[in-house]
């Protein structure tokens, strides 16, 4: 199976940090997010990948290439376990890059990748969608779509107040902790909302996706959005919600990016014993109350 990471996207919630950087290269503790996207692809035995870039992301694919300059320095000076893992990084997989011209939503960026994909079912793994789970998510989706041949999108329940920031979908309980899906609604207000089951940004996509998406129009801000293809798709076939067995970490907003750099360095045995000393004494000092 192939994975397609849509990163075209233009960053806006991290302005100015992302006027001259990829939002997908911020780091989480000393990596970029999406290095992690693409360790999960690899985890679930994806080492075919196509990732959907636009303008001024260039720094994607200079992170996944070799740096042959960077790599005699630390060559020269003895600085080995660096250049093993810059080595590593650049035998990561075989990925492809296709440019979106024009960042004209979700749904048209997973459409650049149709000539890759051809009539393949496919992975979509979100650039700012991070996971921590014992089995990865990506085969958690795929192996449900073995049991049902159909799209499988992966959901978990979220607070009531949040649903706003999410697709909701409507659906009933199937078996093996899925839910069938008859609706999707993108980010409704909490009246609007049918459930509090959100699109939690991993697919499992059939190639009739794409047809879907040349027949859905531009919505909000002149966006092709992936839950309307994904409302076409189903009247088609069925598709599939599956509940996530793992944590996962938004980073693709201000807040949600310092939440999991936080979380993943208290994690990391090379930072979290200082990193707390640190916190707590700020806390003890009540500056991390907002005064």
């Amino acid at each position: 199976m192939k994975a397609v990471i849509p990163a075209a996207g233009l960053g806006t919630r991290f302005l100015p940090l992302t006027k001259g950087q990829p939002k997908e290269m911020l780091p989480i503790v000393d990596k970029p997010a999406i290095q992690y996207v693409v360790e999960e692809a690899l985890a679930a035995g994806i080492d075919d990948i196509i990732i959907i870039t636009g303008k001024d992301k260039r720094a994607i694919e200079d992170h996944f290439d070799h740096s042959y300059e960077l790599e005699s320095y630390l060559k020269e000076h003895g600085m080995l376990d660096q250049l093993e893992e810059l080595e590593r990084i650049s035998k990561l997989a075989d990925i492809h890059y296709v440019r979106q011209k024009r960042a004209a939503g979700l749904g048209d960026a997973i459409y650049q990748a149709r000539k890759h994909i051809g009539n393949e079912t496919f992975a979509v793994m979100l650039g700012d969608t991070i996971y921590r789970s014992e089995v990865p998510v990506v085969t958690q989706l795929a192996e449900a779509y073995e049991r049902t041949g159909s799209s499988i999108i992966a959901v978990e329940e979220v607070p009531w107040s949040e649903v706003g920031r999410y697709g909701i979908i409507k659906g009933k309980k199937a078996k093996g902790g899925l839910v069938e899906i008859a609706d999707l609604v993108e980010k409704p207000t909490k009246k609007q909302a049918p459930s509090n089951i959100a699109v939690a940004g991993t697919y499992i996509l059939t190639p009739a996706i794409f047809k879907c998406i040349e027949r859905t129009k531009p919505g909000l801000n002149g966006e092709v959005q992936l839950t309307d293809a994904l409302k076409l798709l189903l009247k088609k076939e069925k598709i599939y919600g599956l509940h996530i067995a793992g944590e996962r970490y938004d980073v693709g907003d201000k807040l949600g990016w310092m939440e999991t750099n936080l979380a993943f360095a208290l994690e990391d045995p090379r930072f979290s014993k200082d990193l707390r000393q640190f916190l707590l004494a700020r806390l003890k000092e009540g500056k991390g109350n907002g005064e």
